[in-house]
């Protein structure tokens, strides 16, 4: 991947150059991120999205990050990685360590979005839940659906899917047309659905911090 303004994620995304402080993040945070930046006025901060499909290969991630980290460097007094350590076992900690740059805390989006401290203390009760965001409910076909193999073979979902029992939608807007896909993702999944709205819990906590 080259990290240059021709290789971000699929919306275009890209920094314009004029903030003090650039947000190298996954592209599946593009929109909470832009909601955020909107919200709280926080103009001092560029957008920069690495390709959200990314996730499928998260031993990409730190390379990717790395190079994206050092093409931007020097023309930004900061730059914080909205990644958690999303399934890189480590590695992308270790890789901002040595950049020199700070990262989200977390495992994944979902324990940031729920709160890494809640999402922790209810992960043994919820071991069997499966979890979507709002980008993954877009997305459902494109990360979940396809990549799974479930539009060639459905005989795969009751094998990969058997020991789960409910999927939770973690809601970070009140939008009814989400919902209502959320529900038939756990229907076409065999699971029981909840919804919970999260908003956007840690990740607006982790940018109105870097934003001072």
């Amino acid at each position: 991947m080259q990290a240059d303004d021709t290789a971000l994620t699929q919306a275009g995304l890209a920094p314009e150059g004029r903030g003090s402080i650039l947000l190298l993040a996954c592209g599946a945070l593009a929109r909470e991120i832009l909601a955020l930046k909107a919200a709280n006025g926080w103009d001092h901060m560029d957008l920069m999205c690495l390709p959200a499909n990314l996730h499928l290969w998260p031993d990409r991630i730190p390379d990717a990050v790395e190079k994206a980290v050092r093409a931007y460097r020097d023309r930004y007094a900061k730059i914080f990685v909205v990644y958690a350590d999303c399934g890189t076992g480590g590695l992308l900690q270790a890789r901002c360590a040595a950049l020199g740059v700070e990262m989200v805390d977390g495992p994944h989006c979902y324990a940031f979005f729920e709160g890494v401290e809640a999402f922790a203390a209810k992960a043994e009760d919820e071991i069997t839940a499966f979890y979507l965001t709002d980008f993954l409910v877009r997305q459902f076909e494109a990360f979940v659906w396809k990549p799974m193999g479930f539009d060639r073979h459905p005989e795969l979902i009751p094998m990969m899917f058997g020991n789960y029992t409910k999927l939770i939608y973690q809601a970070q807007t009140d939008d009814p047309a989400l919902d209502a896909k959320a529900r038939d993702c756990a229907a076409r999944l065999g699971l029981d659905y909840e919804r919970r709205f999260t908003g956007y819990g840690d990740l607006e906590r982790a940018l109105a911090v870097r934003a001072r």
